[in-house]
């Protein structure tokens, strides 16, 4: 689906010789060599740069190989789909997984749900979490993934073209590096963050984060609230590295093995459950019911 050179050039790239990538590879150096030229040609682009000391990307590569790496997942990920969408849809829920959206929940309920709906099976979906897969999956719910759960608003439903099943509130935490020292507290009040760098996602992603800003920028100044873009294991990777502080949901606390998620001694919380088709089919619709009342027993 895509062109295998693709992935030769990546190769070329992460070991910075032909020689080196041919090895991994399990092909001649000549043939690394042709693979590239061929590529280039095809491209009309010069990719690397060829120096006594070795190869090198051109600015033309360094673009080419960050869109190389989504270009070869993403196809990767259309023919699981597509396979996935051969699945007999009269009994199977596709659930789409990510470390960003779990469903480690679910499986907790599968007990319980499968007592109301036992002919109805699961079929998890893994992808990766993009900027494209979070605006396309969404509204392409239905057609190769059925459910996914993460955090949502009205704004989020409507842009995305997508129906939510509310689950929880869920508090918001904070994330912080185990070699932190505010990691040995069993929970933080606002305080203990002011001088701190609180990573947030930018503002216009949810209408509850965003009154969450506005307060504590009106009540704790001291705080420096930092933006990043969407809720990746980058953004978990930044918050570690940096030794930085990140909002958080409980539901995320596997996703970076160093990083702790803490109680914060403040109320916010923000919309947790499943997105869906606006129209989903039978099956999903039986499944959303079985969801509904297992979530009811427990909490009556």
């Amino acid at each position: 689906m895509y062109n295998p050179q693709l992935e030769t050039f990546l190769k070329v790239a992460d070991c910075g010789s032909f020689n080196k990538a041919a090895e991994e590879l399990y092909i001649s150096p000549p043939a690394v060599v042709k693979q590239i030229n061929l590529l280039e040609s095809s491209l009309d682009l010069q990719l690397f740069t060829r120096t006594h000391r070795g190869i090198l990307l051109t600015d033309a590569g360094k673009s080419l190989y960050h869109d190389a790496k989504y270009i070869i997942q993403y196809c990767h990920d259309s023919v699981s789909r597509a396979r996935n969408a051969m699945q007999d849809e009269d009994c199977v829920i596709r659930i789409g997984t990510s470390p960003m959206t779990p469903g480690q929940f679910l499986m907790d309920m599968w007990p319980q749900i499968h007592a109301l709906c036992p002919d109805i099976k699961f079929q998890l979906v893994p992808f990766e979490n993009t900027p494209e897969n979070s605006r396309e999956i969404p509204k392409n719910l239905g057609k190769n993934i059925d459910i996914v759960a993460g955090l949502f608003d009205e704004g989020f439903l409507k842009s995305r073209k997508c129906a939510g099943f509310l689950i929880s509130h869920e508090p918001i935490r904070c994330a912080v590096s185990v070699y932190n020292d505010l990691s040995e507290k069993k929970h933080l009040t606002a305080s203990d963050i002011h001088g701190k760098n609180l990573m947030m996602i930018q503002r216009g992603w949810n209408t509850y984060l965003d009154v969450m800003r506005d307060e504590l920028l009106q009540n704790h100044s001291q705080i420096n609230i930092v933006d990043f873009d969407m809720f990746t294991v980058n953004a978990f990777n930044q918050c570690e590295n940096g030794n930085q502080l990140m909002i958080c949901i409980d539901n995320w606390a596997n996703v970076h093995p160093l990083l702790k998620v803490l109680p914060v001694d403040w109320n916010y919380t923000i919309p947790f459950g499943l997105l869906h088709s606006p129209k989903p089919s039978p099956t999903v619709k039986r499944f959303l019911d079985a969801v509904a009342q297992v979530i009811n027993h427990s909490e009556n």
